[in-house]
C-alpha cells in the first residue's frame, strides 16, 4: 500500500503457497521469522521471474517449480532435492562495511576491547539477522527456499551484507555548543562512497549494474547519499516514505518490518487486564506526514480511557511503553518521519490491536500476511475528526477484540 497508491488498499488474504513459504521454520523473534524467511521466499520468486525474463544470466533449472511443498521444505523435514532451490552468493565484504561498523559503534560508546562487541539491539537490526542466518552452515538452514553458493558462478542471486542502517547512528550527535572531537570520527557517508567503488569493481555487479544483487537499507536514510548509484538492485526497505519513484519499486523491492523494541507479552488473549482503550507513546513532533501526531495528540489527550503522551527513545520510555502496550486493547500506530514505524510490531508483540493511521503505507509481506485480521486501518482525515476515533473504537465488542487477539498470537506462535 504504498503512498504511490491514492487510498488503502485491502492486502489480498494469504493462499496457499503463500501460507507454505510463512511458515516454513518460525524463529522466536518476531523479526527474525519475518524478515528471514519471507524475505528470502520472496527473492525467490524474484530470482524465478528474472529468470523467465533474462534467461542468459540465470541457469535455467530456476524455470523447475519453486512453490511445492517439497521444494520449500518444512521444520524438521529435509528436502528431497536442492536443485530447484534458489542460489545466493554472499559477499565477503571488507570488515570495514560489516563487524567493523559494529566496533567502531562500540568505540564511539566508550567500549575498551571493541573486538568482543556484538550488534546492538535496535529497529534495523533485519541486517544482523540476514547476515547471522547465511552464515549458519547449511545444515543448520533446513527449510529454506534458498541455499547459499561459494562459487559465484552458481548463484541465481547476490546478498551484499553491509550494515547500512547500523553506520548511521555509530557516532552520537554532538550537543550544540560542545568542543570538536579532535580524534577523526567515522563517516556514514564515506562508508557509503566506499561501498560503492568496492561494488563497482566486481565482475558480477558491472555485468548487468547489480540487478541481480540485494541490499538492504531498512533505516529511512539508510544509503542516502549513493541510492541513485544501487538503484538497479533489489532493495529491502522498510517503507518507500525517502525514496523517489525512480529509486525503488513495488516491481523489484520488498518491504521488510522492523525489529519490535519492547517486551513480548507472554499472558494469554483477554481484556480484563487491559484498561486502557488507547494507547500511544512517542515522539509528540515529527516531519512531513508525521505532522498528524501532534494533531492527535491535541485532540485526544484528553479523553477518557485513553492514554497518550509523549516519550523519546530510553530504556525507560521502552518500560513504560511495554507497560502501556499491554494493559491497552488498542494501539495507535500513526507515521513517523516515514509512512512506517517499529511501533507496529511492538503492538503485534503486545497483542494489542495496531489502529494504523495511512491513507497510503505499504505493509511487509502483506501478500503473505491479512493485515485486516489483526489490524484496524484508519484515514487520516477521518482520524481528525472530533470524536471519531474513541466512538469508533468504542463500539468494537469484547469479542472482535478478541478475534484479533487470537489471531495476533497465531503469528506469533505458529
Amino acid at each position: 500500500m504504498s503512498e504511490r497508491s491514492s487510498k488503502i488498499r485491502k492486502p489480498k488474504s494469504p493462499n496457499r503457497n503463500a501460507i507454505a513459504q510463512f511458515s516454513m521454520a518460525r524463529k522466536s523473534s518476531l523479526l527474525k521469522q519475518t524478515i528471514v524467511l519471507s524475505a528470502f521466499s520472496i527473492l525467490a520468486i524474484y530470482a524465478l521471474l528474472n529468470t523467465f525474463f533474462n534467461p542468459t544470466i540465470f541457469p535455467s533449472s530456476l524455470f523447475a517449480e519453486h512453490h511445492s511443498r517439497d521444494n520449500f521444505g518444512f521444520p524438521g523435514e529435509v528436502a528431497k532435492s536442492d536443485v530447484n532451490k534458489v542460489k545466493i552468493f554472499m559477499y565477503d565484504l571488507p570488515k570495514k562495511f560489516t563487524t567493523g561498523i559494529i566496533e567502531q559503534h562500540a568505540l564511539a560508546r566508550g567500549s575498551k576491547d571493541a573486538s568482543q562487541a556484538k550488534y546492538p539491539g535496535h529497529q534495523h537490526m533485519g541486517e544482523w539477522h540476514l547476515f547471522s542466518d547465511l552464515n549458519r552452515p547449511e545444515r543448520d538452514r533446513i527449510g529454506s527456499p534458498l541455499i547459499k553458493v561459494d562459487d559465484p558462478d552458481e548463484a541465481d542471486l547476490f546478498y551484499v551484507p553491509v550494515f547500512s542502517s547500523l553506520s548511521l547512528i555509530v557516532n552520537p550527535i554532538r550537543p550544540a555548543g560542545a568542543e570538536p572531537v579532535s580524534v577523526p570520527q567515522y563517516s556514514d557517508e564515506d562508508m557509503q562512497e566506499q561501498l560503492v567503488k568496492w561494488l563497482e569493481k566486481q565482475v558480477y555487479w558491472r555485468r548487468n549494474r547489480g540487478r541481480d544483487h540485494v541490499i538492504i537499507a531498512g533505516d529511512p536514510n539508510a544509503l542516502y547519499r549513493v541510492l541513485d548509484k544501487v538503484k538497479s538492485a533489489i532493495l529491502l526497505l522498510s517503507d518507500f516514505g525517502r525514496v523517489r519513484p525512480d529509486q525503488g519499486s513495488l516491481v523489484k523491492d520488498v518491504i521488510i518490518p522492523y525489529a519490535h523494541r519492547i517486551n513480548t507479552y507472554n499472558g494469554d488473549i483477554g481484556v480484563k487486564d487491559r484498561k486502557t482503550l488507547l494507547f500511544f507513546m512517542g515522539n509528540r513532533y515529527r516531519k512531513d506526514g508525521g505532522k498528524i501526531r501532534d494533531l492527535l495528540f491535541q485532540m485526544l489527550e484528553n479523553e477518557e480511557d485513553v492514554i497518550i503522551k509523549h516519550g523519546t527513545q530510553s530504556r525507560e520510555s521502552r518500560r513504560a511503553a511495554s507497560r502501556g502496550m499491554h494493559t491497552s486493547k488498542f494501539c495507535l500506530n500513526p507515521a513517523g518521519d516515514t509512512p512506517s514505524a517499529c511501533r507496529l510490531f511492538d503492538a503485534i508483540v503486545s497483542l494489542c490491536v495496531p489502529v494504523i493511521v495511512s491513507d497510503g503505507i505499504e505493509l511487509p509481506f502483506e501478500y503473505n500476511i491479512d493485515y485486516t485480521k489483526i489490524a484496524i486501518f484508519v484515514g487520516t482525515t477521518a482520524s481528525l475528526k472530533p470524536g471519531y476515533l474513541v466512538k469508533m473504537l468504542r463500539k468494537i465488542t469484547t469479542k472482535r477484540i478478541l478475534e484479533y487477539q487470537k489471531e495476533l498470537k497465531e503469528e506469533m506462535e505458529e
